[in-house]
């Protein structure tokens, strides 16, 4: 079990794993090799970081605590494939970040602090790079949205939105009582691997509008939370797949969403 020396910080969202089997499985998730740049956020107490950087060429970690230099340093000092960048992930420019590094493959590695788990993954899918996979450890209940069944009740547009550019898997079941501090949720390990076979997408800001908007009120039909836009269109793409304007948008799967938007956009 590992035990850290420091001031753990709420607002940072900061429970570390003490568990090294939960970490190598982790790692393991990945076929990381020789000639792989591993990306991770929030290395905190560096125990993730340390395992990465056996089995990878190089480890790019972003912490944004200043106080964990120390501890970061020490615990990392016999590796030289390390770079650690004190500074927010999300204000960062991941394309610039990586250019001096040389590498076959690419993976994000992560156990991110949950309270910005959806903006790190939206800054993942806009950077434009290809990550072989993306690992991450998120709140259970985060977890149960990302990979929901259509017409489950944690289907939403986060659902709909993620599963347009990757096929979504939970790995495995993390309890609560492997972190120092303990926090009040359990957590889950999500891998995402690139959805090579998703259709054209005319304009992923108009989807993400589409996509919100049908879900604003979930109680309520398209008809009603798609009001603003042609109803005509909307209705003869819902006719295509068997519903109808009174349908609720956990009904309907990422292909529909995906015509609807790209009939509206032109």
């Amino acid at each position: 079990m590992e035990k850290y020396e420091v001031n753990f910080k709420k607002k940072y969202g900061q429970n570390f794993l003490k568990d090294l089997n939960i970490v190598k499985r982790i790692v393991n998730l990945c076929d990381i090799d020789n000639d792989s740049l591993v990306i991770e956020v929030g290395p905190g107490g560096g125990v993730l970081t340390r395992e990465l950087a056996l089995v990878s060429k190089n480890v790019l970690a972003y912490e944004i605590d200043t106080d964990l230099s120390d501890e970061l340093y020490k615990r990392l000092s016999a590796f030289d494939n390390v770079d650690i960048i004190f500074q927010d992930f999300l204000k960062s420019d991941i394309s610039k970040d990586i250019e001096n590094y040389s590498f076959n493959k690419i993976f994000f590695i992560s156990n991110v602090p949950y309270y910005i788990t959806t903006p790190i993954i939206f800054k993942l899918i806009k950077s434009n790079i290809c990550f072989d996979k993306v690992v991450m450890m998120v709140q259970k209940e985060v977890g149960d949205r990302f990979t929901a069944s259509v017409g489950s009740r944690d289907y939403g547009s986060i659902t709909v939105l993620l599963n347009y550019f990757y096929v979504i898997k939970k790995e495995f079941f993390v309890s609560k009582g492997n972190f120092i501090p303990q926090p009040k949720v359990d957590s889950v390990i999500i891998s995402f691997q690139n959805n090579v076979c998703r259709p054209k997408l005319y304009n992923f800001d108009f989807f993400e509008r589409i996509v919100r908007d049908s879900f604003q009120f979930k109680r309520k039909t398209i008809k009603n939370n798609l009001k603003k836009y042609d109803l005509n269109i909307i209705q003869s793409v819902l006719n295509e797949y068997g519903f109808d304007l009174n349908v609720r948008a956990e009904m309907l799967d990422v292909e529909v969403f995906i015509k609807i938007s790209n009939l509206l956009w032109k």
